[in-house]
């Protein structure tokens, strides 16, 4: 038995692992998004992603593995997309434009997961969750890659030395997951750059003015 850490702490079966993953991650979201994950059954995930019910089992070994599984591959999945926006051409040197690429890559990411997005808003702040455990991991990886750009930004323009970061990049981090999940399921006429110009109005906000030159 493979011994690859998860990201709930236990190991994942090696059988056609990626192929199965991405399945099993369109099929379980759509499902999960109609209504939720506790309501889902394993045979009907298995059934959506054209897959037995034993391979479900032995990839994943149970329906909370499955879950706490297509957690971490769908973090893994935004966790690339804004990584690249950062490290973009395009964006030069100036870290503001990195992280208006950032947000619109989340953006992107919500338009074409928004079953990811109400399955981590209604279930990441639910106490006790199932999953809190996962949650925990997950939500600090993302919000490293945020404070990340935060800090280039912070290292390239005067800043608000009173704001606190860590709420900040929470404040961006919340931000994209509840604007674009909005934009989906209340507002579709919003544009994505609409949705990226509020949330960098966040950021922006954060950035001081130069003090203009006397004249």
């Amino acid at each position: 038995m493979s011994t690859e850490p998860t990201a709930a702490g236990k190991g994942l079966r090696p059988a056609r692992t990626n192929a199965t993953r991405q399945k099993l991650f369109d099929a379980s979201m759509e499902l999960i998004g109609e209504r939720g994950a506790a309501s889902v059954t394993v045979d009907e995930i298995a059934a959506a992603a054209g897959v037995s019910k034993g391979t479900v089992y032995y990839n994943f070994g149970s329906k909370s593995e499955l879950i706490a599984q297509l957690l971490r591959h769908g973090v893994d999945i935004l966790k690339a997309q804004l990584l690249e926006a950062a490290d973009s051409e395009g964006t030069g040197r100036d870290p503001l434009l990195a992280m208006e690429a950032m947000i619109g890559q989340a953006m992107d990411f919500m338009a074409e997961y928004p079953s990811f997005a109400r399955l981590w808003v209604s279930e990441n702040w639910r106490i006790p969750s199932e999953w809190q455990g996962t949650f925990s991991v997950l939500r600090r990886e993302l919000l490293e890659v945020i404070g990340q750009a935060v800090e280039r930004v912070a290292k390239t323009y005067p800043v608000d030395e009173s704001v606190s970061r860590g709420s900040l990049e929470t404040a961006i981090f919340g931000a994209c997951f509840v604007v674009g999940l909005d934009r989906q399921t209340y507002n579709p006429e919003r544009t994505r750059d609409q949705s990226v110009a509020a949330i960098m109005a966040i950021m922006r906000g954060y950035v001081l003015k130069e003090p203009a030159p006397r004249g």
